[in-house]
């Protein structure tokens, strides 16, 4: 599991879901816009590490043949060993901090990854967790939701916060209705949406 040998130390988790090059600077679903949200997610990171928070990097990797691809319109996308699977520049340097793990995930949810489930069960101190980044209505929202549902099933008392000026989504002018269908379903699920003052 990397460099970490004892998950059991943190009380506390900051999440950054798929700030890769191919949805923010590069391919076919980037949108630049999204990298107005990174100044914030440094903000967090550094505030996260000065409580000694678990920062967990989520990227979106795939095989050429990715079964997800079809359900998005066939757009090929963070293909793995292309420079689309790789964090953007202004977080790349946080990814091999002490306290920092990266994990690759194959599908629009991150509790879908298996490496992702065997830190957060490892992980089994941790009373709150932090989550910012892209897209709001799709992997946010998705690994959100199901984390919030895994915490639930394990009776694990949890505080699940999503920043909401951290967060954003390609054409987000155009996709609204999703994006606030999406804060919806969170807040209904009693995550807590929230901004800095």
């Amino acid at each position: 599991m990397g460099k970490i040998k004892n998950f059991k130390i943190y009380k506390k988790a900051l999440i950054i879901v798929d700030m890769v090059n191919g949805f923010v600077r590069e391919g076919v679903l980037h949108d630049d816009k999204i990298s107005n949200i990174i100044p914030r997610q440094i903000e967090l990171i550094k505030e996260n590490k000065m409580e000694g928070a678990l920062i967990i990097f989520i990227k979106d990797t795939h095989d050429e043949n990715s079964v997800e691809f079809e359900r998005f319109g066939g757009t090929k996308h963070c293909i793995k060993k292309t420079s689309e699977a790789e964090l953007v520049n202004e977080l790349k340097e946080f990814e091999y901090d002490n306290d920092t793990i990266s994990i690759e995930k194959n599908s629009t949810s991150f509790m879908e990854a298996e490496k992702f489930r065997k830190v957060i069960d490892e992980a089994s101190n941790i009373k709150e967790v932090d989550i910012v980044g892209c897209c709001t209505d799709i992997c946010v929202v998705n690994g959100s939701m199901g984390l919030s549902n895994h915490f639930n099933e394990q009776n694990r008392d949890v505080k699940i916060k999503v920043h909401k000026d951290a967060i954003a989504t390609y054409n987000e002018e155009n996709r609204k209705e999703y994006v606030d269908a999406a804060c919806l379903l969170m807040e209904q699920q009693g995550i807590q949406l929230v901004k800095k003052r």
